[in-house]
């Protein structure tokens, strides 16, 4: 099936956008829930905005949003509005502490769970009329290996996969890893350990997984870094605030501002692959069918 010309618009508009550097896109993901991924996309979000960048942070986990919950944001229109055309793209973003865009997703409602390809392609389509300059766009996707967690990690230059010292989590991560690269040709990941009570727990937990995508899958994975127990994370999470704005000095902002770092050395794409003009063209071709997996 080819794609509507509507369809094709949409990512010719992104093309119009004044933005003088490509926008990075990053898929923040897991293998399973309750590893703290949400929590790693938005202190990775503030912690890249305190580095003078401009970030938007997408809550694409359809059905559980809870990025703004996480930040004590009442949105009065979310992702669902813009699917039933009954909101801009522009009309549903909210400013978060720590001075980036969120994009609000639906909490609770079953029907945002279950969205079709086409639909998924819908989300999007009010990027072409974005005016806002963006240097990146993280995607905080749903847990698993649903569909739309595999469109929207597939769409993003970089995945980034956030795991936790437990058992289930690294298989589940793996698992992740191997759809994605296996089904839908994905090849660049990287990993960050979160909640572990060391520098040595979290290299540990990176090798433990990479032992196993070395030795199983042919794609690059590398350590982004760890995030340590810390009890000033849990205080933050209470005051619904970032650790990087809430506790600057903290052990756990400390890792966050280390992380930022890292991923603004990541190297930029050299073609439209990666951009956000790719992410909406990759998440219109998912939709259409025009692009196998």
């Amino acid at each position: 099936m080819q794609a509507s010309n509507t369809d094709s618009d949409q990512a010719a508009g992104l093309r119009r956008m004044a933005n003088p550097r490509p926008v990075k896109v990053i898929a923040v993901t897991s293998g399973k829930g309750g590893v703290g991924k949400t929590n790693v996309s938005v202190n990775l979000a503030a912690a890249l905005s305190a580095q003078k960048q401009r970030v938007m942070l997408m809550d694409a986990d359809l059905g559980l949003a809870n990025v703004d919950v996480m930040l004590g944001l009442s949105p009065r229109k979310n992702l669902s509005h813009v699917i039933d055309g009954t909101a801009s793209l522009e009309e549903v973003l909210l400013q978060a502490p720590g001075d980036f865009t969120i994009v609000p997703a639906s909490s609770g409602t079953q029907r945002m769970a279950e969205l079709t390809p086409a639909e998924h392609a819908g989300l999007i389509r009010s990027f072409s009329e974005l005016n806002h300059e963006l240097d990146y766009l993280l995607v905080d996707t749903a847990a698993g290996i649903s569909d739309g967690v595999m469109s929207f990690a597939k769409a993003s230059r970089e995945v980034l996969v956030v795991v936790c010292d437990e058992p289930s989590s690294i298989t589940d991560a793996y698992a992740l890893i191997k759809v994605l690269n296996r089904d839908h040709g994905v090849e660049r990941f990287h990993m960050v350990a979160n909640r572990v009570r060391s520098p040595e727990e979290g290299r540990q937990l990176f090798r433990k997984l990479s032992a196993a995508t070395d030795r199983f899958l042919d794609l690059a994975i590398d350590y982004v870094g760890m995030v340590p127990e810390d009890d000033c994370l849990r205080r933050a999470v209470q005051k619904q605030q970032p650790v990087v704005t809430s506790y600057p000095g903290s052990p756990a902002a400390r890792a966050f501002k280390d992380m930022a770092m890292r991923v603004r050395k990541w190297p930029s794409p050299a073609h439209l692959a990666g951009t956000l003009e790719f992410f909406v063209e990759r998440l219109v071709q998912h939709s259409t069918g025009e692009v196998s997996s």
